[in-house]
């Protein structure tokens, strides 16, 4: 243990490149075993004193501070004694001295004895008694020592990326049925096979979990249900086919237990149905005038054909490359064995669990359901893909070191202007927000390790 250690922020090593990020994400490998602490070798501690006549002439000096500002029943602003000062502000004092001294003699300590923090002290073993030498001891972490492997030997297979004919004409035909009309049937007739029944319904549960409640039963006021349809439950064909508008029927659905929706999987309903009209549905023709209505920009059909595959290769290379750089972070990694500070990643825990959440809201969960979520259990599921990343930007940041890799300020407004763009902010806006909380060194860290790991991923063979 060292008897003396600047005080540094956080420091944030290149974001790596993040796979997922959902809740749902599980760990993906082991867990340490019992009473391993696998993040020690990155943490530091060190004993420091602060000397006793240190502490009490800076004591002294903020009881002179309090009596010029202190307000006491009895005495005049600026005239109440020092001895009444320091047994009614005691606490505070003492606090106050605490606050001035504590994190002064941490930053001197740590200079003197070379260690770099990346993470706030967490201060122990505090001992501050009258007329004594204040002693505590910090323990902070610090980013692992190794030597960097040779790095260059790494490499991945490029994606070559196609787009078949077939697949374009998919495209063009979800196309077409997105701009689909649903017209209404006015002659007097049965519902068939092909039509669109549009009915209003009530669906019971029969088959309520014993001792609560009967639920309450689940009113639709319009759906649309394809008669005869693959995808359409065979019960709600069977029964709409061969009704007419205004017609009501009672039938039971008994959803099998591999269904796709899991709220119904497995159970019976009672179902209520009215049919309140028929629908025709009409799939536009695919011509140059139906291109040019959908978008001005197009001219005909096969303008439409090379923008949709264009925006198809392009979705597809960006997919493939996004998993080939993948893989050559976990080529990286495997070929590094180091131990991680324990603040990075629960920082990049944080982050994650924090997408997860704004995913959830953004799905409509509450507040108050989130709430109940079982924290702990999701803290370490993310742990394990927390390291990757943790490992894969210290990595990434020593690669940028070895070819001496840097962001210019060019690039990083460059960064910024994009960011504005995305929040419809101006680029000054932007800027002021991020200067308050480290937030340029971390997009510039962020983008340092990006281009580290182009350089790796475009490197020549």
């Amino acid at each position: 243990m060292d008897n003396v250690t600047p005080e540094n922020k956080p420091s944030e090593a290149p974001a790596s490149h993040q796979a997922g990020t959902g809740l749902a994400d599980q760990p993906e490998g082991g867990t340490p075993a019992a009473g391993e602490d696998i993040y020690a070798a990155c943490r530091r501690e060190i004993t420091i004193e602060i000397p006793a006549d240190v502490v009490e002439e800076e004591r002294e000096r903020m009881v002179k501070a309090y009596t010029s500002q202190a307000r006491v029943p009895g005495f005049r602003k600026g005239k109440v004694p020092g001895s009444v000062v320091k047994n009614r502000f005691s606490d505070k004092i003492q606090e106050d001295l605490l606050e001035s001294l504590v994190p002064q003699y941490f930053r001197v300590a740590v200079m003197q004895s070379g260690h770099q923090p990346i993470s706030a002290p967490n201060i122990t073993n505090l001992k501050a008694e009258p007329g004594q030498p204040i002693v505590f001891t910090a323990h902070f972490d610090v980013m692992p020592e190794f030597e960097l492997g040779d790095y260059k030997k790494i490499s991945v297979e490029k994606p070559e990326v196609s787009i078949s004919d077939e697949e374009v004409e998919t495209e063009l035909a979800k196309l077409r049925e997105s701009q689909a009309a649903y017209d209404a049937i006015t002659e007097e007739r049965a519902a068939k096979d092909g039509d669109f029944a549009q009915v209003s319904f009530e669906a019971t549960p029969k088959d309520p979990v014993a001792g609560s409640e009967p639920a309450k039963p689940v009113h639709m006021d319009e759906v649309l249900v394809e008669i005869a349809a693959p995808n359409t439950i065979a019960e709600f064909t069977e029964n709409i086919r061969g009704m007419k508008v205004g017609d009501e029927k009672n039938f039971d659905v008994n959803y099998v237990q591999d269904f796709h929706d899991p709220r119904l999987a497995g159970k019976s309903f009672g179902y209520k149905v009215k049919l309140n009209g028929i629908k025709k549905k009409t799939t536009p023709e695919l011509t140059d005038a139906f291109v040019k209505e959908l978008n001005p920009e197009f001219t005909s059909v096969d303008d439409l054909k090379t923008r949709i595959r264009e925006n198809m290769e392009h979705q597809r290379f960006h997919e493939a490359d996004h998993a080939a750089k993948e893989q050559l972070i976990e080529q990286l990694i495997a070929a590094h064995e180091f131990p991680v500070p324990q603040s990075m990643v629960e920082h990049h825990i944080d982050l994650r669990l924090e997408r997860g959440l704004r995913a959830l809201a953004a799905q409509g969960m509450r507040t108050e359901d989130m709430k109940r979520l079982d924290f702990p259990r999701l803290r370490a599921a993310q742990r394990d893909a927390a390291t990757k990343e943790v490992k894969s930007g210290i990595l990434l940041h020593k690669v940028a070191d070895a070819e001496k890799i840097e962001v210019n300020d060019e690039e990083l407004n460059e960064e910024i202007m994009a960011l504005a763009h995305q929040s419809q902010q101006t680029p000054e806006a932007v800027k002021k927000q991020l200067s308050e909380n480290n937030g340029l060194d971390r997009i510039r860290a962020r983008m340092r390790g990006e281009k580290a790991l182009n350089f790796l991923y475009n490197r020549p063979e």
